[in-house]
């Protein structure tokens, strides 16, 4: 089994080469420059793994929901790629691929084998995108929809304590997600970010599934309509965060 993918949906870019259970990855935080570093980066982990481009068996993306230009930069990147080599596409959340970062956070705080994992990523505007899922058999199983939500609203599922937080939500809008649940946490990781390694490990697990689509049917999740605020929501928004203590 052989995967390429992309991860370039917030502000880290990584570009990873599975390889029948062997990953090697290319992670760097690069705002703006996910559009010069990724391909350049695939062709150097294809070139290190000894793998051709006609090897491939599909192409794997993270979804969304995330920063606008970077899912659909990651789409535009991987039907380039899977059309020319006539190879299926595997479309991956990125809360999901995110919700592998707190495997570390689970060993501090003596978790199970089976983590419940509530990720939040920083969907600006005064919102989050989160998800909740569990960690078993090497997948991310969904436990609830994904959301585009204000920190001050979430809704961790459940009443049960011991989650695991990841993701860049958890800092937005001064921690207000971390102050309101912050006693259903076991941990928290409020600088995380999705990583290709991870997104790999879902894709081939997806592709195993029969999940892979064709390049044509790839859609992004951005689970809002709007992308950006009115002139009016800004100066709302920022009157706001002033007033906040």
């Amino acid at each position: 089994m052989k995967l390429l993918a992309f991860e370039t949906a917030t502000e880290a870019c990584s570009v990873a080469v599975w390889l029948d259970g062997e990953v090697r990855e290319r992670f760097e935080l690069a705002p703006r420059r996910h559009a010069e570093l990724s391909l350049p980066w695939a062709e150097q982990l294809l070139a290190e793994a000894g793998v051709r481009r006609s090897e491939l068996d599909a192409i794997a993306i993270s979804r969304g929901p995330g920063a606008f230009t970077g899912v659909r930069l990651a789409i535009a990147i991987a039907q380039g790629i899977a059309l020319a080599l006539d190879r299926p596409i595997v479309p991956v959340s990125t809360l999901a691929v995110l919700a592998l970062r707190a495997h570390p956070l689970a060993a501090n705080a003596g978790s199970d084998d089976a983590l419940r994992v509530y990720t939040a990523i920083d969907a600006r505007m005064g919102e989050v995108y989160t998800g909740a899922f569990e960690l078993r058999g090497g997948d991310a199983h969904a436990l609830d929809e994904e959301t585009v939500i204000a920190p001050d609203a979430a809704v961790v599922p459940g009443d049960a304590a011991g989650w695991l937080g990841v993701g860049t939500g958890f800092a937005a809008a001064h921690g207000a997600l971390q102050h309101r649940l912050g006693a259903r946490f076991a941990g928290v990781d409020a600088e995380a970010l999705p990583h290709a390694a991870d997104l790999a490990r879902l894709a081939a697990l997806a592709y195993a599934r029969g999940e892979a689509v064709a390049p044509e049917l790839v859609e992004p999740a951005y689970l809002r309509n709007n992308v950006a605020l009115t002139i009016a929501e800004q100066v709302a928004l920022r009157s706001e965060r002033k007033a906040a203590p």
